[in-house]
């Protein structure tokens, strides 16, 4: 989950509108858009974003007559907090680095082929865990070498204003 795709989402009066409506239940197409009074089509495409994004799940509900229809809810507990400083603006989503570990999960509960999807993962997560190692040992060892310095500076204890 980016800055942007999160600002998008929450900047559109309609997209927040579809989320106080699933934070109740599950919802499909039409029940939102009848409520919502915005017509199917501009619906699907925020809902199709809100998917993307990571903000919503959808699956497939059997009803007694008729094609299964799709509901969108609220994928997971989602918490963000917005930083904005001179000079810098961050984003801060708690559990975000398992997001694409969530959505592959799903998609295996839903009966899809996962395997390649999860070993690409994994890799990813092997390589980022290799960066942060190594980002760590360079912290470490920027820290050993200012405290090596801090120790050999020369104490001056008799000053002379002669």
């Amino acid at each position: 989950m980016n800055l942007e795709d999160i600002l998008d989402v929450m900047g559109c009066k309609t997209r927040r509108n579809i989320l106080n409506l699933i934070k109740e239940e599950p919802r499909f197409v039409s029940q939102i858009s009848r409520e919502l009074e915005v017509g199917q089509k501009a619906i699907i495409e925020h809902l199709r974003a809100m998917e993307n994004t990571g903000l919503l799940n959808s699956s497939f509900r059997k009803i007694e007559r008729g094609r299964p229809r799709k509901y969108y809810d609220i994928s997971h507990d989602i918490e963000f907090q917005i930083f904005i400083s001179q000079g810098t603006m961050r984003l801060k989503v708690p559990g975000h680095e398992f997001q694409e570990l969530q959505k592959i999960e799903e998609k295996a509960r839903m009966g899809e082929e996962v395997s390649d999807e999860l070993e690409n993962l994994i890799k990813d997560y092997e390589k980022a865990m290799g960066l942060a190692k190594n980002l760590l040992k360079q912290l470490n060892e920027r820290k050993r070498a200012l405290k090596k310095r801090s120790m050999n500076l020369p104490v001056i204890t008799d000053i002379n204003y002669d």
